[in-house]
């Protein structure tokens, strides 16, 4: 790998609103922590034509709106590190002007390089990649990250890393999920590999199933023509659902370095079983209420009938030696009663209970990671009720949870892409996605879609606001398993 610190950072889609809501808070708040090179120029690119102090002024808006006071340290000092270049990505011309522009704000010498952070529409991956290689800026000293969505399916996911490959060497491209900047997602690391009471019992001898949720309040917001051209299967399960289902799943890394967490998140997804149709579980949210308000249909939102999905359940295998027989249930939508996501891990029963006839009530234990809203871990023991009665011993489940801002007093609870940011600058890919789990995502991915062309699946409907349809929850029930809500 390249090793270099960049001394320039270039945003593509600098006005749009990922840029506004999250890179330019993450980096300002980076620079309020002294996180960020000293030396580091921030160039902003994108369609609209403004200027510096135009682009200044955004960025102050910006973050005003999006970041809390207590983040912004001196916000002058960030601003000073921004300048602009407008920029029409689909036509070559404008490159060279670009390239002149990070040239001039390059602090010099053979110590730095440029980062570029390209979040734009899949269909200008490749003129954005011809128009930076013309202008050269695709040197040996310049990384590439890209934001999803990467592709459609294997094969379009394949021309864009195609194309990007032409320019950039494997180790100089960082594919962003977000989820994986998130602090409960980098502590699930932690949790398995930094305690040794978790790892001897992570394996189907102690763990019945595994349940990962992600669930969602909203609706579209805007994304109307990208969310039917996705989907829940391709929007969620694909990229973020798949990542959190690879760290439960993983085999401990020889070591905390980005070739060898890959590799073994890849033999994950690589072990995937293909999942039947009868394994799975689609729907369409109809007009209902979500906290409280009524809210629109899919339909009535997207102003026409269509068959995409904005709910599935899944019902996965990994078939290794570890997890074979462990079935792990994928659940996400939009419209659902709360906005949470989490990873449920429940274990067996005891093989013997002494407690039996005496009314205890005994329960499995289970771990339940909370990833957002609240970041949270909770470990359900059983315990004693304390007293005396006719009944004997009576147990209960007690919780013995850890609340992350509460564990961490004094820490700030950080947006994701500030970690994703840091690291990209500094040239860490350990959190970045390889573009083999990529493909290994789409492949698994696809032969679901197949199955649900191939068998005719269309998505069931059910009202905002509730849990899916009701298939979902046969989907678990007649494993005798239950969705934790």
């Amino acid at each position: 790998m390249t090793e270099f610190a960049a001394d320039r950072l270039l945003l593509f889609g600098a006005t749009g609103d990922l840029s506004r809501r999250k890179l330019l808070p993450s980096l300002c708040a980076l620079d309020a922590d002294g996180l960020l090179p000293e030396n580091l120029a921030i160039i902003g690119t994108a369609r609209s034509e403004i200027d510096d102090a135009a682009f200044r002024d955004m960025a102050r808006q910006a973050l005003k709106e999006f970041l809390p006071a207590e983040r912004r340290g001196s916000m002058a000092t960030f601003l000073n590190r921004l300048t602009y270049q407008q920029l029409d990505a689909s036509t070559i011309d404008g490159f060279d002007a670009l390239a002149k522009k990070v040239a001039e704000t390059g602090s010099g010498g053979d110590n730095g390089g440029l980062a570029i952070f390209l979040s734009t529409a899949p269909s200008l991956f490749g003129p954005t990649i011809a128009g930076l290689e013309h202008a050269g800026l695709t040197g040996d000293r310049v990384r590439m990250c890209l934001e999803k969505p990467l592709g459609t399916d294997l094969a379009t996911s394949a021309q864009i890393n195609d194309a990007v490959a032409d320019a950039f060497s494997e180790d100089r491209i960082f594919r962003i999920d977000h989820y994986l900047g998130k602090e409960t997602v980098q502590n699930l690391l932690a949790l398995r590999f930094a305690n040794i009471l978790f790892e001897p019992i992570w394996n189907s001898n102690v763990i019945e199933h595994v349940q990962i949720t992600v669930a969602e309040t909203v609706g579209l917001e805007g994304r109307v023509t990208f969310y039917d051209d996705a989907g829940a299967l391709r929007d969620m399960v694909q990229n973020h659902m798949l990542q959190l289902l690879a760290l439960v799943a993983m085999e401990p890394p020889t070591s905390f370095d980005a070739t060898a967490v890959r590799d073994e998140k890849v033999k994950v997804l690589r072990a995937l079983r293909p999942a039947l149709a009868s394994e799975t579980v689609t729907g369409q949210y109809r007009a209902g209420a979500v906290d409280g308000q009524s809210v629109p249909g899919y339909d009535e939102e997207l102003s026409k009938e269509s068959n995409t999905e904005t709910f599935t359940a899944i019902k996965a295998h990994v078939d290794n030696w570890r997890w074979k027989g462990v079935p792990f249930y994928l659940r996400t939508g939009k419209r659902l009663p709360e906005r949470v996501t989490e990873i449920l891990v429940q274990f067996r029963a005891v093989p013997h209970s002494i407690f039996e006839g005496t009314g205890a009530g005994l329960q499995p234990n289970s771990l339940l990671i909370g990833i957002q809203p609240e970041e949270d871990i909770t470990l359900s023991l059983m315990a004693k009720v304390p007293g005396l009665g006719e009944d004997g011993v009576r147990l209960r489940e007690v919780p013995l949870q850890i609340t992350m801002p509460d564990a961490f007093v004094g820490q700030h609870r950080r947006i994701a892409y500030e970690r994703l940011l840091l690291d990209l600058i500094k040239g860490d890919q350990t959190l970045f996605v390889r573009r083999d789990e990529v493909e290994a995502q789409w492949e698994w991915v696809d032969a679901i879609r197949t199955e649900w062309e191939d068998n005719g699946v269309t998505p069931k409907t059910y009202n905002a606001g509730n849990w899916g349809p009701t298939a979902a929850i046969a989907l678990t029930e007649r494993d005798g398993v239950s969705w934790h809500e």
